[in-house]
């Protein structure tokens, strides 16, 4: 019997989940370590049954197109889902899935991380400790701004939303949100408006997916209603945050302080230089899952929904909106 050929985008990943599928599956990876070209991938993936992709994979038409009427499903190792054409896949009857449940708390460690880093201007002050500019305790020096008792702002109550919330909730913060699907304010957090929200808010931090009307939601404007002791965190996607009305709003004082975890471009490379002069930002890059459980675990769920699949089951967790079940096709 032909084993099913599944394609992993990736040479190594975390934990054992591509060990266990190997077991099951005609795997194929690309031989070196970098994210493959388009069209290496392409070559890859013709005659998959399935494809295992990470969040900064593109996943268009073409590539599924070269996989060809085999294909059964795109298995992502992330929780984003912008780089995949999802309308394309349900054309083909081709599931699509994510990894949502497993990596919530890590991510909102991480953010909260943010929020300490920006507001207290932490990296600052260790920058000036290792390059030796400490010579002199002077109660003016590396000043931030409280987190214990500010207003957290969420843009975006789900799962990250919410375990974001819970940790601010120990830091006797009030907290307010704004979601379209979460209207209603609950024992942690109190339902606004959006303006009201920026207006409010002494920390904004941004849990939403980015899809054409999150685009830019944050641009100068909305920078504008913010306070200008605000601190703005960004660890969903890069494109939500207009990044040069960003640094326009840090450079004039329209706010105080931001961090981010993720770019409009990724990876940055030598763009960084352009955040480098940024006194009050704090930038990482897009480690918000960056665990070694919950990165293995962002694995493991992804394999399991191929191994679903392959075995004619139900993927665990489909995309809404999209089949859990592919079309029937011949594997032979």
């Amino acid at each position: 019997m032909t084993l099913p050929r599944v394609v992993v985008s990736r040479a190594v990943l975390p934990g054992t989940g591509t060990e266990r599928l190997a077991e099951h599956v005609d795997l194929v990876r690309p031989t070196h370590q970098n994210r493959p070209e388009p069209a290496e991938l392409q070559r890859l993936a013709e005659g998959a049954t399935a494809l295992l992709c990470l969040g900064n994979d593109t996943v268009d038409e073409a590539l599924l197109d070269a996989a060809g009427d085999t294909l059964q499903a795109v298995s992502l190792a992330s929780m984003g889902l912008d780089g995949v054409d999802t309308a394309a896949a349900g054309q083909r009857g081709v599931v699509v899935t994510n990894t949502p449940g497993v990596l919530a708390e890590t991510t909102a460690d991480l953010a909260f991380a943010l929020i300490l880093l920006a507001r207290r201007r932490l990296v600052s002050a260790s920058d000036s400790l290792r390059a030796g500019d400490w010579q002199l305790f002077r109660m003016a020096d590396y000043l931030g701004l409280d987190v214990h008792g500010a207003t957290l702002g969420l843009i975006g109550y789900g799962q990250i939303g919410r375990a974001v919330a819970r940790r601010a909730s120990g830091f006797g913060m009030r907290i307010i949100h704004h979601d379209a699907y979460a209207t209603n304010s609950d024992e942690l957090s109190t339902a606004v408006d959006f303006e009201p929200l920026l207006r409010t808010a002494d920390i904004v931090s941004l849990h939403i997916p980015l899809t054409p009307e999150t685009q830019h939601l944050i641009g100068a404007d909305q920078l504008a209603l913010m306070r200008p002791t605000a601190t703005l965190i960004n660890t969903s996607r890069g494109g939500v945050v207009d990044e040069d009305a960003l640094l326009a709003a840090l450079a004039d004082g329209t706010i105080h302080s931001a961090g981010l975890d993720v770019f409009e471009t990724e990876p940055l490379g030598q763009r960084a230089s352009k955040f480098a002069g940024a006194d009050r930002l704090v930038t990482l890059p897009h480690i918000g899952s960056a665990t070694e459980a919950t990165r293995a675990a962002m694995v493991d769920l992804a394999v399991d929904n191929i191994l679903d699949v392959v075995l004619g089951n139900p993927a665990r967790t489909p995309i809404a909106g999209g089949p859990a079940v592919p079309k029937q096709r011949s594997l032979s």
